[in-house]
Parts: C-alpha cells; structure tokens; sequence
C-alpha cells in the first residue's frame, strides 16, 4: 500500500499547539496515517525567517494518506487563512530517530520554500540541488535532520509555483547563535568559510532568492503505529 505525501502551508490566521490535537484528529478521521504539524511559535521567533508570500506562512502540515482530497478538506475546517497544498516525493538525506507521539521535537525545523529560477531547466535545476548542493548543506551546518521534498504538483488552487519544500532540524541554540546554526563553535574564520560555501551553493539553483524560510517547532502524530 503505498501513502502519497502531502505538504499544506497555512498562511495568515494562526495556528497553536492547543489546536493541533483536533487537527491531527480530523485528519485521522479523514485518512491520514500520519501528521506532522510544524508551527512558527514563540520558542523560535528569534530565528531568522524570510516571507515571500503575503500573507506570510505560519504553520506547516504535512500528512501521508491514500486520498489527499478528505485530509485537505479536513485542514481547511480547522484552520484560518489561505491553504496551500502540494503533492511531494520525499528525500531523506539526514533522517533522524524521533518521537511521533505528539511532543515537540527538541528543534528548531527551518522550512523553506524554493521557486526553480525561470533560465534553469528542471532537470539541471534538481541535479544542481538535490547532486552538487546536498552534501554542502549537510557540511557546512549543524542539521541533524534534513528532508528535500521535491513537487510533483499542486493540489489546490492558486497554490504558489513552489519547486521544492526543505526542511531542516537545527539545535535549539542556532535559533539565537550563528554559531551554533552553522556548527562552527565559535571560531569566526570557520564560520565565515562555511558561509560563504553554502551562499555560493544556494546560489548555483537559485535557492539565495525568491523563497520564504519559516522557523518552527514540530511535532509528529503516527496514526498507523506502522511505517508509513
């Protein structure tokens, strides 16, 4: 049996820890076998965040499920604000043993939305991304979590011409310290290397611009108690 992920951004509105039980709930009741919720709360707002979109961003939900149609109608029934939605193969390159119980992932999740510049085709857009780029990223930070979610297609309408969803897992402290988010331990001239080595990547597909990159805590629901 194979699930089909599904990726939601909530934009406007709000979304609190306090409603994510019933919207898990719903979205069991709809056919999802997993949820994860990621929410832009007050634990990482002093993270660096860009917003793109107006209005901007403030949660994620991603689910797993046979239909994606229910799970959408149910998200939409208990959220506030423009619903956007995609269909997404997943790619794990860093892919960590966590808790899906219901409890905050000890994280700051960093989920950025990519657009493919318009002069790269998709092809050369993905090798440069998901080839040239993926080992820098996990080089040079401090992720120990680190999905590439690449579009297959939009799932409702107007959604944002969105290539690419990432995210990230960082220590908490790389919310407040440059330092810990690149893993550079204090050291400037190691810092300002690998810098400039991850914005001269970013930069070969596009990923320096046109994107929103929102600070969350997560929390991951398995409704299946089996892999989804």
């Amino acid at each position: 049996m194979t699930y089909t992920k599904v990726i939601a951004a909530i934009r406007g509105g709000g979304l609190a820890r306090a409603d994510a039980d019933d919207l898990v709930a719903r979205c069991a009741a709809a056919g999802a076998v997993r949820v994860q919720v990621n929410i832009s709360d007050d634990q990482v707002s002093a993270a660096m965040r860009i917003d793109e979109l107006d209005p901007p961003i403030v949660a994620v939900v991603s689910f797993w499920a046979l239909e994606a149609a229910p799970v959408l109608d149910a998200i939409g029934e208990e959220t506030q604000g423009p619903l956007a939605a995609w269909e997404v193969t997943a790619r794990t390159p860093l892919d960590p043993d966590l808790p899906a119980d219901g409890s905050r992932i000890n994280a700051l999740s960093n989920v950025a939305f990519l657009r493919r510049p318009a002069d790269l085709d998709h092809d050369e857009w993905l090798r440069r991304w998901l080839d040239d780029h993926t080992q820098v990223a996990i080089d040079t930070q401090d992720t120990f979590g680190y999905v590439q979610n690449i579009v297959e297609r939009p799932l409702t309408e107007d959604a944002p011409a969105v290539a690419a969803i990432v995210e990230e897992l960082f220590p908490m402290g790389a919310v407040s310290d440059i330092h810990a988010f690149y893993g550079s331990g204090g050291d400037q001239q190691e810092l300002e290397r690998r810098m400039t080595l991850m914005l001269e990547s970013v930069a070969r597909f596009g990923a320096d611009r046109n994107l929103d990159v929102v600070p969350t805590s997560r929390y991951d629901f398995d409704l299946s108690r089996s892999p989804a």
